[in-house]
């Protein structure tokens, strides 16, 4: 009996572990680039399904801001006829698009297909809703008023909000970690916009805290908590206060001096190379 209860434990074990899939960072983001290079770039969109499928094998999914992958993927399986998923796959869609407002009624008809209708949707999305960190919400809804409070007119203010809401992130994330999406969304109480690029940016006029901050947001960045690009847009504009040439190429006030370093400091980062990224914008915008 003991040798029969042990066997059961084990393989209960090998399934648990195999089904266990790992928390997308910085290589799930690479590795998403060179997929989407595959499709978009190379125009091979078989090959890029076939990846796709490999690389959700290994991770949960995410759904980069612009670069869609997960939608990309279950929209080019289906094209093609070839087994995405389903039902479940979609449910996982309906969670990362949930963040977005009315984004899945374009994917209506898909859910419909698979037996999931437009009741069973919204009830997805509220339950993802519910799951969100209430406390960063708040907290956030309140930092990024405050970001905006007297900005550019009253500098004594600016400098106070400012170091409030330094001392907010740092809290956040010795206790919370990063403030993500997945964890409070795109919008705070009363449709405030969590315009997180901006907030980031805002936090160089903290001298004392922003070695601190730039420090920790590369850990996140690497871990796959931040985006690349918020991080890369907060480096730029340091170096655009310092006089110093672009990192990542992601302002247009600053010259690119050299695109091979630019495109090798980008990949470092999980960030698709100049080229490729201008294709990724050029398709959002014609979408």
């Amino acid at each position: 009996m003991n040798r029969v209860t042990a066997l059961i434990s084990l393989i209960v074990c090998v399934f648990i572990l195999s089904a266990c899939k790992k928390k997308p960072d910085i290589a799930y983001i690479k590795k998403v680039n060179e997929i989407d290079s595959i499709y978009r770039m190379a125009d091979n969109p078989e090959l890029a399904i076939t990846e796709y499928q490999k690389l959700y094998k290994e991770y949960y999914p995410k759904n980069q801001e612009n670069r869609d992958e997960y939608e990309t993927y279950i929209t080019l399986a289906e094209g093609k006829n070839i087994d995405f998923g389903g039902k479940k796959s979609l449910y996982k869609l309906i969670d990362l698009i949930a963040p977005y407002g009315n984004r899945y009624k374009k994917y209506l008809p898909l859910f419909k297909k698979y037996g999931i209708d437009s009741t069973e949707v919204k009830k997805e999305m509220a339950d993802w809703k519910k799951g969100l960190n209430k406390t960063l919400i708040d907290s956030f809804t309140v930092a990024m008023m405050r970001d905006q409070e007297g900005r550019y007119d009253d500098t004594i203010l600016m400098a106070k909000n400012v170091k409030k809401n330094a001392a907010l992130l740092m809290w956040t994330f010795e206790k919370y970690g990063f403030p993500s999406i997945e964890k409070m969304g795109t919008t705070g109480n009363n449709d405030v916009f969590f315009a997180m690029p901006t907030f980031l940016t805002h936090m160089i006029e903290s001298k004392e805290h922003y070695p601190y901050i730039k420090k920790k947001l590369l850990e996140y960045v690497k871990s796959g908590d931040c985006l690349p690009r918020d991080y890369a847009i907060m480096v730029d504009r340091e170096n655009i206060n310092n006089n110093k040439p672009s990192e990542y190429g992601y302002t247009l006030m600053i010259d690119i001096q050299d695109s091979a370093q630019i495109n090798r400091n980008r990949k470092s980062i999980g960030l698709p190379s100049l080229k490729h990224s201008a294709k990724i914008v050029r398709d959002y915008k014609d979408k």
